[in-house]
């Protein structure tokens, strides 16, 4: 069998939606990069209080792309079965999931803000600025629960473009009110972190009214309205829940394990805490392409499935792990090549520098990992209809190996924070494995549409 497929419905499919959706998450990224470096260049204690505050962000982020992967992975099987109806409906239902989320990660920062961030460091400082942050963003969790639901909505039916226009419009504005009031230009007050939160809870309320703007007035694949969001039909509900809850269950382990290593972290240093969310934030920018073939490659399968083109499943599976290595690389080696360009923007300690730029040497050779595994288990075999695989592969490595092991070197062994990321990454590396053996075995090809 050929590694390259030559049917050119697949890349006709497929590079569309990752070239709009790596721009989105690039644009969407770029905000908290951002806040990153405008906080870095003001305060290394208002970057660190941030970078706190920003994990409670990444956890509700895994449980709303939970609901939103299982809002896709049926969307996309209808989608290609062309059937519109459900899809407006299970939308809908993935919104009240969301909004449910959001709402309990609202209320809990909202009401004990010291509480929540007490369990990433013991820095007092660091926590007392990062409660200051986050009685404002507090308020964008209900707000991008909502918005990044209706963005998944609408992947699955191959509209991915306004997601990518909204992400522009909040970096711009972001940046702009950030330049503003965190260092207090064109006469605004200068207010360092408290001025960047504010930037953000604007921007996140303008990317959601644009988002409503498009999909009540201008789309006309989905054509949802304000009733069918309200509206109270459960006739999908058994279906959601299947699919999407492994993903949500998930997403929610893997955002406290994330939690529980930034507090691993945390708790050796405000250096660490810096070094690790610069580090974090530069994977995440020049891995964006491996990492949205997951989305692409989800919807591009699913269709595929739900059209009952199950001879090209193959094909495509092969062309796709062909496609992650290749992304995998270059972003790998993209890393390693500006890592020092990068770091040198920071207004940071020498302490910081060498811990962000050892973090990066090693995260430049993680992502070839990441790039091929986490678009196979979230991508191709969730897409295909198996959303336990990724569920149980991710959390088996996470909880048995990653955390304990992480714990006992900063711990126990007192091993330097370079040993500890170490252990914190290498998962990346392990994953390929079973997900490779798994993906090329086919036994995650599952129709999931119904007749009503």
């Amino acid at each position: 069998m050929r590694l390259i497929t030559r049917d050119k419905s697949f890349y006709k499919t497929f590079f569309p939606l990752l070239i709009v959706i790596s721009l989105q998450n690039l644009a969407s990224m770029a905000v908290n990069m951002v806040d990153n470096f405008m906080l870095g260049a003001y305060s290394e204690l208002a970057l660190s209080g941030a970078t706190l505050v920003n994990q409670i962000q990444f956890t509700l982020h895994q449980l709303v792309a939970g609901i939103g992967a299982g809002v896709a992975v049926l969307g996309a099987q209808y989608w290609g079965k062309g059937d519109i109806d459900p899809i407006r409906r299970i939308a809908s239902l993935g919104v009240k999931f969301a909004f449910v989320g959001g709402l309990i990660f609202f209320a809990a920062t909202a009401i004990a803000p010291a509480g929540v961030l007490g369990l990433f460091t013991r820095d007092e400082n660091v926590i007392a600025e990062g409660v200051i942050y986050l009685r404002l963003m507090c308020w964008t969790y209900i707000i991008f629960a909502i918005s990044n639901t209706l963005v998944y909505s609408l992947q699955s039916v191959e509209t991915a473009f306004i997601g990518t226009l909204m992400s522009v419009c909040t970096i711009i504005i972001n940046g702009c009110l950030n330049y503003c009031f965190i260092y207090g230009n064109f006469g605004a007050p200068e207010m360092g972190i408290k001025g960047a939160a504010i930037a953000t809870l604007t921007s996140r309320t303008v990317e959601l009214t644009i988002l409503l703007i498009y999909i009540f007035f201008i789309d006309k694949k989905l054509k949802i309205r304000l009733r069918h969001l309200f509206n109270l039909d459960f006739t999908y509900l058994r279906d959601f829940i299947k699919v999407s809850m492994p993903l949500v269950i998930s997403g929610g382990l893997w955002g406290v394990a994330q939690a529980a290593q930034t507090a691993i972290l945390g708790h050796l240093g405000a250096a660490v805490i810096a070094a690790n969310s610069i580090a974090g934030i530069v994977f995440q920018i020049f891995a964006v392409f491996g990492l949205s073939c997951a989305n692409a490659a989800s919807v591009t399968i699913g269709k595929t499935i739900g059209s009952g083109r199950l001879d090209m499943v193959r094909p495509y599976t092969k062309t796709l792990q062909v496609i992650f290595i290749i992304l995998g690389v270059v972003a790998g080696a993209m890393i390693f090549i500006f890592k020092d360009l990068i770091v040198g923007l920071y207004t940071i300690s020498d302490e910081t520098r060498k811990l962000t730029l050892q973090f990066l040497t090693i995260l430049s050779i993680t992502t070839v990992g990441t790039c091929y595994e986490y678009p196979v288990a979230s991508g191709i075999i969730a897409g295909g209809g198996d959303t336990k695989y990724p569920a149980i592969v991710e959390n088996t490595f996470m909880w048995l190996f990653i955390i304990p092991s992480a714990f006992l070197s900063a711990y126990v062994f007192k091993f330097s924070p370079v040993i500890t990321f170490c252990f914190l990454k290498v998962d990346q590396l392990l994953k390929c494995i079973p997900n490779g053996i798994r993906c090329n075995r086919y036994k995650w090809v599952r129709k999931l549409t119904k007749d009503i």
